[in-house]
């Protein structure tokens, strides 16, 4: 990381180490915690979901919880598959080109990549030896991340926090590289890396003038997606629609919905749109990394505890009235283990 990197991040919260915003919090989960008599209880917060989707479920069988009909076409490539065999399995599911990759257990955006035709899927499982998730590409224009809860013992729940994913995008000027329109960029210099491996083809030609260039369909942050605070889209119909959707998923109350839509009218009609991937306990609400003008990391970590006050209800009730029993502590530890190497095995293939 150069000097320009490290300072912006420095002086840019959104940019913060994930500890930095979990760290202060600890205190507030500990109290939780005694009030609960268990150290894990907010594991009962989700019992249709491994360990409430603390981060070692797997995408794949999450994904196919949601009704039939919001569901992308996808299906689950093993480990060990030769490409013949993995290219039958995605022409047996009518899946066409491009298409999403992304790993069954997975996080932070590692590894998750749109694939354009036969040969960058070879060069992708040539690299990878791991469960991953094959997608079809979903062309709707928007996406936006939908955290809602739901108390078991209320028929209607409440979304709390919708955050719109604006993907990075270059405006050429017709003299410029698009890699030095990246270096340029006031955001789009700390991913040129990754720009640089997603379009390493086209890094060193010129762009048209006003030519825009999309950098990443990606909804992530480490894959340079900006987070806006969407509070303004919050309303009954959306709940009601989300209301339905909580219904039909038994045993999920608690987490953050990342979806694509064509209108938002057609959405709040529960027209033209699709789930790209349902998240439980682990989930955040990722509107508080808003960089605009307002947004405080004060008010990051509030949200944060509000979030962690709902989990604590849920899991607490799903405990006392619906008899979910609260996980054994060294199964669970075992299965964090399991997490960090998952972590650091993404972490060196996303490198290569």
């Amino acid at each position: 990381m150069n000097i320009k990197s490290f300072y912006f991040r420095l002086t840019h919260w959104e940019h913060w180490p994930t500890f930095m915003f979990y760290v202060p919090l600890l205190p507030y989960a500990i109290y939780k915690a005694i009030l609960a008599r268990n150290l894990i209880f907010f594991l009962a917060t989700n019992p249709s979901i491994l360990y409430s989707g603390s981060g070692t479920e797997s995408k794949f069988e999450t994904i196919s919880l949601i009704p039939e009909k919001l569901n992308p076409k996808s299906l689950l490539i093993q480990k060990h598959r030769p490409i013949d065999n993995i290219l039958k399995q995605i022409n047996s599911k009518n899946i066409g080109f491009p298409l999403i990759a992304k790993p069954d257990m997975g996080f932070r955006g590692y590894l998750v990549k749109k694939i354009n035709n036969e040969k960058e899927l070879g060069e992708y499982f040539q690299k990878i030896n791991i469960p991953i998730i094959i997608q079809e590409f979903i062309d709707f224009e928007h996406e936006i991340g939908v955290f809602y809860h739901r108390l078991p013992g209320n028929t209607q729940g409440k979304i709390t926090s919708i955050t719109i994913k604006k993907y990075l995008q270059i405006k050429g000027d017709g003299i410029q590289s698009l890699s030095s329109l990246i270096l340029n960029h006031q955001r789009a210099f700390l991913y040129h890396d990754l720009f640089k491996n997603i379009h390493k083809n086209k890094m060193n030609e010129i762009p048209p003038m006003d030519n825009i260039t999309t950098l990443s369909v990606i909804g992530n942050h480490s894959k340079g997606t900006q987070f806006l605070d969407g509070a303004e889209l919050i309303n009954t119909d959306l709940e009601r629609i989300f209301d339905q959707l909580n219904h039909q998923i038994k045993g999920w109350y608690y987490g953050r919905v990342d979806l694509k839509y064509q209108s938002f009218d057609s959405l709040c009609k529960g027209n033209d749109f699709k789930i790209i991937e349902i998240n439980g306990i682990i989930s955040e609400p990722t509107h508080i990394y808003d960089p605009t003008e307002g947004a405080n990391y004060f008010d990051a970590l509030k949200s944060i505890k509000e979030h962690w006050k709902i989990l604590s209800e849920i899991a607490m009730y799903n405990h006392k009235k619906n008899g979910v029993k609260y996980p054994k502590l060294f199964p669970y530890l075992k299965n964090m283990r399991k997490l960090r190497k998952q972590a650091a095995l993404l972490k060196k293939l996303n490198k290569l």
